[in-house]
C-alpha cells in the first residue's frame, strides 16, 4: 500500500531517540502519513547491538515506544505529547544492524487525557519484527520537558531524503 506523508515531525538536538547531535543515539525520523498512523525510520548502528549484529532488544522498545507516543502529536500539536504509562512489546523476529529500519504506530483510542496506541517494527522484506503497544498520558510539553522547543532545541528539519510517499505491506499490526 503506497501512502503520502503529510508533514515531518521535528527531531529535538540530544533526545536519545530523535537527536540529530546525540553520538550516542538513534537518529529517528518521524513523518505522519495520510491514514492518520506515524512512520519513524532508523538506522541501527554497532553501538546499538545487544547479541553480535542485531539491535538490543531494549533499544527496539524505545523506539517502537517513542513512536506510539509521538502519534498524539499529529493529531492534536506539536505541544502535546504522549508520556507512557504502559507498554508491552512482543518480539518476533531478531532486527539487523546498518540497514533502514521502519517503524509505523497508530493510536486506537483516544480519550480525553489518555490514549492507547499499538505498532509494529517492519523489517526491509516487510515482515513484522516487533510488535508493541502501550498506554499514553496526554501532556503539554511545557509540563515535562524543561528545553526550548520552540527554538534550537525542537526543530522541523527539512531534508533532501525526505521520503514523500512510502510503501507499507498491507497486513500489519495486531
Amino acid at each position: 500500500m503506497q501512502l503520502q506523508v503529510t508533514r515531518k515531525q521535528p527531531n529535538a538536538r540530544m533526545c536519545f531517540v530523535c537527536g540529530l547531535e546525540n553520538p550516542f543515539g538513534l537518529w529517528s525520523r518521524f513523518y505522519e502519513l495520510e491514514n492518520d498512523e506515524l512512520l519513524a525510520l532508523f538506522t541501527p548502528r554497532p553501538e546499538h547491538q545487544g547479541y553480535p549484529g542485531r539491535l538490543h532488544g531494549g533499544l527496539a522498545a524505545t523506539i517502537l515506544d517513542e513512536t506510539i507516543g509521538r502519534a498524539v502529536m499529529a493529531r492534536h500539536s506539536d505541544d502535546i505529547w504522549g508520556v507512557t504509562i504502559d507498554f508491552a512489546a512482543r518480539y518476533r523476529k531478531p532486527v539487523p544492524l546498518g540497514e533502514k529500519i521502519r517503524v509505523i504506530t497508530r493510536i486506537e483510542s483516544d480519550g480525553k487525557r489518555t490514549f492507547e496506541g499499538n505498532g509494529e517494527i517492519l523489517l526491509a522484506d516487510g515482515s513484522v519484527a516487533i510488535e508493541g503497544k502501550g498506554k499514553y498520558l496526554k501532556m503539554p510539553i511545557d509540563k515535562i520537558a524543561d528545553f526550548d522547543h520552540q527554538g534550537s532545541e525542537w526543530q522541523r528539519l527539512i531534508e533532501a531524503d525526505d521520503p514523500v510517499t512510502v510503501i507499507l505491506p498491507d497486513k500489519r499490526g495486531s
